[in-house]
């Protein structure tokens, strides 16, 4: 499964990229996440407890965050649950007409017989929905902050 959201954002890149990597912050600017629990929290690697729901079904994974600020990036690898394994990079570029900020999701489904279920139901409905909403609300944060 590999899944890839974008938008662009009219914000200073180091600004978005250090909201994108502050999960201490998206729990309040970002609705469909319900919470984030640290299990370990250090400035560039933290293991966490996220989650969040898609149209009122709830979801939880925990996941180790890698904040890499030479490379710009954040990375996420998922550690429990139906998507342990899953690689999610976090990718934020600056254009003439603003920052593209990109989210990539792969995932080696550990069964291949059900990878083509998994691809349509973790990426197609949760995913992208997720990701979506997540680029969406960042960007209406960062566009209106003061």
């Amino acid at each position: 499964m590999h899944t890839g959201n974008s938008i662009l954002m009219h914000a200073p890149r180091e600004r978005i990229f250090e909201t994108a990597a502050n999960l201490e912050l998206w729990p309040r600017i970002l609705p469909h996440y319900r919470y984030i629990h640290f299990f370990e929290k250090t400035p560039t690697r933290n293991v966490v407890k996220m989650a969040a729901s898609r149209s009122g079904i709830p979801i939880a994974w925990i996941s180790e965050q890698i904040i890499d600020r030479d490379q710009c990036e954040v990375r996420f690898r998922h550690l429990k649950a139906f998507t342990k394994g899953m690689d999610v990079v976090w990718t934020f570029t600056e254009t003439p007409e603003g920052v593209h900020v990109e989210i990539r999701h792969d995932l080696q489904f550990r069964v291949p017989a059900l990878a083509p279920l998994a691809d349509k139901i973790i990426g197609g409905f949760f995913i992208e929905n997720i990701a979506n909403k997540t680029l969406h609300c960042m960007k209406r944060y960062l566009e209106n902050e003061n």
